[in-house]
């Protein structure tokens, strides 16, 4: 391709054209900008990017002891990069086009059992607002395997408790119904009805769950109070938000729940995303056939 002369302009054009044009979410472009920032510095501004220099690259990433997820994420990022380049004219050839994915071995997600998912659920002091507040998102995050980018960012208006669902907006700001239980609607009420307002003191915002500023908690801080829960709870292992929406899934399927429908809940555009889960439909196999085949 020509000289790196212009390349910061053209990550710019392409950040903007994810933002505006694919409407990604800011996590994702954030993870796009990251990745090719560190290719630029990598390679150089000057340099002529060839798929000999791309090999080297990603010889360059095993080496420095990324996982396999995290080299394939560069490499499709850098993918999607050229793409949009040969679309603009920007480019006369792909240099990514012999690149291949390393070989990914699909592991089973990390989930919590149900008698841990309620230690974790009892860990917040109801006494408190911070505490019915922290109550309720993990309440909410276990009853509808929201992302934790989803779950910070709800609004008072996104929930109708007489129907029981929720509408979230997900990557892509595609919109989805959610169905929400019984319980963690009960936890919701309890926190609009005896914390928020007193964490708020008079303060107005939009947020369905709230700092004492009445900004939105931010992932991170979100991250750490499910830490800490953890700790209080007796759970030894890592605590994420993701480990909560794992056992979400896993929790529904082993429940009988069928993987459409859980695909739909959790938002995965494709159903190969979902089924990462399967390791719960296998577990099933055996009182399947004994419950249903005649000849068991």
């Amino acid at each position: 391709m020509h000289p790196a002369a212009g390349l910061r302009a053209r990550l710019r054009a392409f950040l903007s054209f994810c933002r505006v044009e694919k409407r990604l979410a800011a996590n994702t472009i954030s993870a796009y900008s990251a990745d090719l920032e560190g290719f630029t510095r990598w390679a150089g501004e000057s340099a002529e990017v060839t798929p000999e220099l791309l090999r080297a690259w990603v010889d360059s990433l095993y080496g420095s002891g990324l996982a396999v997820r995290s080299i394939a994420r560069h490499i499709t990022t850098l993918r999607n990069f050229y793409a949009f380049l040969l679309q603009e004219g920007a480019v006369d050839s792909d240099p990514t086009a012999a690149l291949t994915l390393p070989g990914q071995w699909q592991t089973i997600p990390k989930f919590m059992n149900r008698e841990e998912m309620e230690r974790l659920l009892a860990a917040p002091d109801p006494a408190t607002a911070l505490g019915l507040r922290d109550r309720a998102m993990i309440e909410f995050l276990y009853a509808t395997g929201l992302r934790v980018s989803e779950l910070c960012r709800l609004h008072l208006t996104d929930i109708e408790a007489s129907h029981g669902i929720v509408r979230v907006t997900g990557k892509g700001n595609k919109q989805r119904l959610v169905p929400v239980g019984r319980v963690a609607l009960q936890a919701v009420e309890a926190w609009l009805k005896d914390g928020r307002g007193a964490l708020l003191k008079g303060r107005m915002s939009p947020y369905l769950f709230v700092t004492a500023r009445g900004s939105c908690l931010s992932r991170k801080s979100f991250w750490k109070l499910l830490g800490a829960y953890g700790r209080k709870a007796g759970i030894a292992r890592e605590l994420t938000p993701h480990v909560i929406r794992h056992s979400f899934a896993t929790h529904l399927l082993e429940g009988g729940a069928d993987l459409r429908s859980v695909q739909t809940m959790l938002g995965h555009a494709d159903i190969s995303t979902t089924q990462i889960y399967t390791h719960v439909m296998r577990s099933r196999l055996r009182s399947t056939i004994d419950q249903h085949h005649p000849r068991a």
